[in-house]
């Protein structure tokens, strides 16, 4: 019997490695990543207690690398979606009812283990995988990941302390309970963390959850599977499958049982899943929760008081990082005429010092884009922008894919700023330039918000405190997550809880806890020690 009341304390984040040159870490992480491309894995789906292998294999190369195979995953289709449904609403109410503590004892070891025992191979796993540098990698599949694990285990915890007050007479309480049914996360390429996150922050909260990565980054979800089942996560809790978007799709927004979606991924899908969810409502034994961080246009705005250099730092970084495959990268740029040209000139110089290759080469700052897919569209924006006439590339611009999925980071000065490559996701290594007149500060803070139906992430450069409550009034609804004189990208759990609105997605925060009381349906209980015994009120009495 646990009757002990448990703390959970504030968790620090994960300090960041920086791979020095002859540094341990450095050491042991090469050594990591010289193991797994000499092992070829052969990776299951995960439904129950099985690891399902089909037969029907894709394979994996490094997006940087693509004549190497690092292994191959094995395909699933509807069956294996409706297998993992079953799995996991057998597992549901043993998982529902284990007591808080030790589901929270689970995910803490998974994150001991991986800040420890499985710290170089997840690395290296999402540096050959997503192609991502050592430090991109570490701020995500490592100290990001491992965050979310620590910090919603301590602000579920709040959740459940938050009680209501109690009249005379009585007691009343708060129980938070899973949600009825599945819940369904899906995941993008881009982030090991968010891979990790969307699945588990369900399955803390006693939910069960049927789990789709994307194909590009299934190799470290399937490292993540193994931490997790190491950690102790009972069988058919998450269950990992391997199928295409309309397959999952089709079978879980017309289960009875689907009770939420936890999604990362463009902000088309995920309008389609809402609508799909909406036409299937009356099938559902609840009302689905709907929670989708989608796509971004993120804005650096430029006043004509800011400090040159922290601005050529902050677009150098917040565009070109992991090839500019966040959602929160830097894409359009504002910058008074009155600063624009040495901008240009120290931000062009940068983007050129800036080495391109694989991931073990750590010299290199920017790797390859993740697939043939992301590679043909990107360079078709390019392409376009090199023949229109209000376009002019500054520097970059050419693509590779001789070797790997390689493209330069460029930037792009337009003369028009509804330019399609100031108002489109590109999702690549392309920033987009527009000057302005330095008077014309508060205009462009309405061009700025006018712009773009994103509204994820956005940045204001300033020394002048009444222009940055200029900026931050007109831009209210335009970022979800807002920065002062810092590059938009880069939120840090517990920090800076992250998420957007309009096209952006719902902003239900995810590493706070926000996102956390979505997969939580609390229950009002009321227990009343002297009952009335008759329905009369003393106001029906007469003098």
């Amino acid at each position: 019997m646990s009757n002990g009341h448990f703390n959970f304390p504030q968790p620090i984040n994960e300090p960041v490695l920086q791979f020095a040159p002859k540094s341990a870490e450095k050491i042991a992480l090469k050594k990591a990543l010289a193991a797994a491309k000499k092992t070829k894995q052969d990776i299951p789906m995960y439904i129950g207690n099985k690891e399902v292998r089909t037969g029907k294999k894709s394979e994996i190369r490094p997006p940087h690398e693509t004549k190497h195979i690092l292994g191959h995953f094995h395909q699933g289709d509807a069956s294996h979606v409706k297998e993992a449904i079953d799995a996991a609403l057998a597992a549901q109410n043993q998982w529902s009812n284990m007591p808080w503590v030790q589901r929270a004892s689970i995910f803490l070891k998974a994150a001991d283990l991986l800040a420890t025992k499985y710290r170089y191979d997840m690395l290296a796993a999402t540096m050959l995988g997503q192609s991502k540098n050592a430090f991109q990698a570490e701020i995500d599949s490592t100290c990001e990941l491992i965050d979310f694990l620590r910090f919603n285990v301590h602000f579920l915890n709040d959740i459940y302390s938050q009680q209501p007050i109690s009249g005379a007479g009585m007691y009343n309480r708060v129980e938070y309970r899973p949600l009825e049914g599945f819940v369904l996360a899906v995941t993008p390429f881009n982030f090991t963390a968010i891979g990790g996150n969307l699945p588990t922050s369900a399955a803390m909260c006693g939910n069960v959850v049927v789990w789709k990565a994307a194909n590009t980054q299934i190799y470290s979800a399937n490292l993540f599977m193994k931490i997790l089942k190491e950690a102790g996560l009972p069988d058919g809790v998450i269950n990992l499958v391997y199928v295409s978007g309309p397959v999952i799709g089709e079978i879980c927004f017309s289960h009875r049982d689907f009770a939420g979606v936890h999604f990362t991924g463009s902000t088309g899908v995920f309008q389609g899943m809402w609508k799909t969810i909406g036409e299937n409502i009356s099938k559902y034994r609840t009302y689905p929760r709907i929670v989708g961080e989608t796509g971004g246009k993120d804005f650096v705005l430029v006043h004509p008081s800011a400090n040159v250099d922290a601005v050529v730092a902050a677009l150098a970084r917040g565009a070109f990082e992991y090839q500019g495959q966040k959602c929160s990268a830097a894409s359009r740029a504002y910058l008074p005429d009155n600063l624009s040209k040495e901008i240009i000139k120290k931000l062009v110089a940068d983007v050129k010092s800036m080495k391109m290759g694989t991931t073990e080469d750590f010299t290199n700052f920017v790797n390859a884009v993740i697939d043939e897919k992301s590679f043909n569209s990107i360079k078709q924006y390019i392409d376009i922008a090199k023949k229109d006439k209000s376009c002019k590339i500054l520097v970059g611009g050419k693509c590779d894919s001789k070797n790997g999925w390689f493209i330069e980071p460029t930037v792009i000065e337009t003369s028009n700023p509804k330019y399609k490559t100031m108002c489109e996701e590109i999702f690549g290594p392309v920033l987009t330039i527009y000057v302005y007149k330095e008077n014309e500060f508060d205009q462009t803070c309405a061009l700025v918000d006018a712009t773009s139906d994103y509204a994820l992430t956005g940045a204001v450069f300033s020394q002048d405190r009444y222009a940055l409550e200029k900026a931050m009034k007109t831009l209210t609804h335009s970022a979800g997550n807002f920065y002062i004189n810092d590059k938009p990208s880069g939120a840090v759990v517990g920090q800076q809880p992250f998420g957007g609105a309009r096209a952006s997605g719902t902003n239900d925060k995810a590493g706070s806890m926000l996102n956390l009381y979505r997969w939580l349906s609390a229950r009002t209980i009321k227990e009343t020690f002297n009952p009335p015994v008759d329905y009369r009120y003393a106001f029906l009495g007469e003098k």
